[in-house]
């Protein structure tokens, strides 16, 4: 039996230091539940002299990632680095070297973990990688293990925490400005997403380059790794219809409220007769949902099982340490299990492929806000498109007009329509000599 399991860490930043001052500051209670010590050998990092929030020994810091890899007393490397490289090179050359991995690697998960974790399974090694998707929200394991019984049918989150924040101050502000304004208070916020942004980065719930979060990359991939384990199947990034948050504005927030809506971005794949559908995008939930009710950095998923029926999982889906949470309970699970001499113990291995398809077969109930000369028949001429594509309105609210463009705005709901009409008539409706613009197109979600 084994009285010492040696970690190396790739990357030493916010998650990474984490990790190393959760061994260090609690390792009698990891031993006493591991029945070994578990022991940070080496650390490798960029830079040697970087301050830092953790102090570790004399000598376990290195910039040569070799130092981790030929270390034969390291059993698990874990990878905190992100990115499809050199994270990819690093946990192939690990599995090369007998060793078991802990990772959070959302993007490599991704895009090529059933690879990754077939390689490992050929070598009686193990790939965890919880952390990658709802940082400190149990979320893999489940998948892997807890509903396995289950035919899942659906899968629904708000993954993100970064997009999910902004759209909640965008909400918010957007309801203060409206009471003041019927005070007749001129506000001074307009809930707007620049500004919501903007306090999002004063915070440090989004990146400088805050691209791959409000365009809705993240959420995409996290969505490929829980539809990939849930349907059993592959799931690439790639397959997956991405729409991000930029172009919503603060009407979009005021007139979902009248509505009684609220807007995510929403994550969602669901198996169909004919395959997969998934899509991550903006989108109107009513308010009476459990997911519209999920707010600021947090994130939650739903789960649609034949045997549970629904689950919903929520917590706080990134940070610090949410995340280092997630990598050390793998890192518990794998120490355990290389005590008692055990090989890995949770394969998951690609069923019969299913097809992923596009939007084509997808239906919804839509919400459209159409700019338009303020003058008669204009209506009846968006109708008439909406209604040869077999689309049906079920509201119509006509908006502020501006007297001084001759302008109004319609905010039209449709009741539940196939995606491929819907689009062909809105290239039509933006055709239309009265129609201004099409300023804003969401589907209506549940």
């Amino acid at each position: 039996m084994k009285h010492e399991i040696g970690v190396g860490l790739i990357g030493l930043g916010v998650v990474g230091g984490g990790v190393a001052r959760a061994l260090l500051e609690r390792g009698d209670y990891f031993a006493r539940q591991v029945g070994a010590n578990i022991v940070v050998r080496r650390a490798v990092v960029r830079d040697l002299h970087k301050p830092r929030t953790v102090e570790l020994p004399a000598g376990v810091l290195s910039t040569n990632v070799a130092d981790v890899l030929d270390d034969p007393d390291i059993d698990i490397v874990v990878e905190v680095i992100g990115g499809e490289e050199p994270a990819g090179t690093f946990i192939r050359a690990a599995l090369k070297a007998g060793k078991h991995v802990v990772t959070a690697n959302k993007e490599l998960i991704a895009k090529a973990g059933p690879e990754l974790l077939a390689e490992a399974h050929e070598k009686g090694l193990d790939i965890l990688f919880e952390a990658s998707v709802g940082g400190g929200i149990p979320l893999i394991a489940p998948l892997r293990r807890d509903l396995l019984a289950n035919r899942i049918s659906s899968i629904r989150a708000i993954i993100n925490g970064t997009t999910n924040y902004i759209l909640t101050s965008m909400a918010r502000e957007g309801a203060v400005a409206e009471a003041l304004l019927k005070e007749g208070i001129e506000p001074t916020q307009v809930g707007g997403y620049g500004e919501a942004l903007k306090a999002a980065q004063e915070l440090g719930y989004a990146e400088p380059d805050p691209t791959n979060d409000v365009e809705g990359y993240d959420a995409a991939y996290k969505l490929a790794i829980m539809a990939s384990l849930g349907f059993r199947t592959r799931v690439r990034p790639s397959d997956i219809v991405t729409e991000g948050i930029t172009k919503l504005t603060a009407r979009d927030f005021r007139y979902a409220r009248e509505l009684g809506y609220v807007i995510k971005l929403l994550a969602v794949a669901e198996r169909t007769d004919g395959g997969i559908v998934a899509r991550v995008a903006p989108v109107l939930l009513a308010q009476a949902e459990p997911l519209a009710k999920v707010d600021g950095v947090y994130n939650a998923v739903q789960i649609e099982g034949d045997l549970t029926g629904q689950v919903l999982l929520q917590g706080r889906g990134a940070g610090a340490d949410p995340t280092s949470s997630a990598v050390v309970a793998d890192l518990i699970d794998l120490a355990q299990a290389i005590v008692l001499g055990a090989r890995e113990r949770k394969y998951w291995g690609l069923e019969a492929a299913v097809p992923v398809l596009g939007l084509e077969g997808l239906e919804s109930r839509y919400y459209l806000r159409v700019n338009v000369p303020d003058q008669p028949g204009v209506l009846a001429q968006i109708a008439q498109t909406l209604g040869n594509h077999n689309v049906s309105i079920a509201a119509v609210n006509q908006k502020e007009a501006d007297a001084d463009e001759r302008t109004a705005e319609l905010v039209i709901t449709t009741h539940r329509a196939r995606e491929v009409a819907m689009r062909a008539a809105l290239d039509e409706i933006r055709a239309l000599p009265v129609v201004v613009q099409v300023a804003s197109f969401l589907r209506i979600e549940g």
